[in-house]
């Protein structure tokens, strides 16, 4: 017999010599239960329950998590030892076919259907403030955020035209590398701000028509918003096109056709807006193979044009059959 283990097997074997705790456990085996939860399935006061659950906890059985103002118990699962797990399979058996403790499973069961019927009562009410209620507690579209954990965290990203270098670092979390461009100085001083201390984000300055960038050096390069400002779109293209390796992608993100003529003075547009066909064209003219654009959903408060996405595929390498 091995001394040194006996005492915390006689400790475990003594919290289970209680035919409540047993019914407890059964309980929390299965589900994560509240102290009033557990109440209403035992049916015994709250003090009674306390104090089993003490005795569990102490002798490793139990453990307990902050729930807002409640803790919520379960049955240590990994936590347990060979030996514990073998002790509890042999009381489980016997506990599983008492009336008491079957009952229990039952209200369990009624339990987590309650719980259920909460969560439905509360967005039957919530639902006409439920995107409200989320973006107060969570941002404003927190589950695009969420989808670039989709991304390969072996890609490098090119985010070209980066601006303040926002987009850069959405991205750079989930990548192996980011490299932000722009033409404009500024732009590239409030963009090394913004990313200063991201490690793998690097700023370069360039324009769009001659990037300082090798061929096929990058997985993915992203273009938002840049190409009203381009002389030449077929050209600056042309360019990401060098840039992206085969079998990458190029993301555009630009305005729909609009009549901001404004936008001319205002911010320096050379064009107001793109359709599907011209974007398609000048793709495939900047030797993209294949090109798809979606327009996207209108942002509430967004008081400029709609937006598109385009996706521009580079086409992968063939590979060369074998000579015989």
């Amino acid at each position: 017999m091995n001394t040194a283990a006996a005492p915390a097997v006689f400790d475990r074997l003594a919290a289970l010599s209680d035919a409540t705790r047993a019914r407890l456990l059964a309980c929390l085996e299965r589900h994560e239960l509240t102290v009033g939860e557990l109440q209403d399935v035992l049916q015994l006061p709250q003090s009674t329950v306390s104090r089993h659950l003490k005795a569990l906890a102490d002798a490793g059985w139990v453990i307990s998590r902050e729930a807002g103002p409640s803790n919520r118990y379960r049955m240590a699962g990994r936590e347990l030892d060979a030996a514990a797990r073998r002790l509890w399979q042999a009381v489980r058996e016997e506990v599983a076919h008492h009336p008491a403790a079957q009952r229990d499973l039952a209200r369990v069961h009624e339990v987590i259907a309650r719980r259920h019927t909460k969560s439905q009562e509360f967005f039957a009410t919530a639902s006409g403030q439920w995107d409200r209620l989320r973006s107060e507690l969570f941002g404003a579209r927190p589950e695009l955020f969420a989808l670039l954990g989709l991304l390969d965290p072996a890609w490098t990203i090119a985010d070209l035209g980066c601006g303040t270098g926002q987009m850069a670092e959405a991205v750079a979390p989930f990548v192996r590398r980011v490299i932000a461009v722009d033409e404009a100085t500024a732009m590239l001083r409030a963009a090394r701000t913004r990313l200063h201390g991201v490690e793998n984000a690097e700023l370069r300055h360039g324009p769009l028509e001659a990037l300082p960038l090798d061929a096929h050096s990058v997985d993915v390069a992203i273009v938002s918003l840049v190409l009203p400002y381009v002389a030449d779109p077929v050209q600056a293209l042309g360019e990401v096109h060098r840039i992206v390796r085969p079998g990458g992608r190029a993301v555009v993100v630009d305005m729909l056709p609009h009549e901001h003529e404004e936008y001319r003075q205002t911010m320096g547009h050379l064009w107001l807006g793109f359709d599907a066909v011209r974007i398609t064209h000048w793709a495939h003219e900047a030797g993209f193979s294949a090109v798809r654009v979606r327009a996207l959903p209108a942002q509430p408060g967004a008081k400029g044009p709609s937006l598109f996405t385009a996706i521009l595929s580079n086409a992968p390498q063939r590979r060369r059959g074998k000579k015989h």
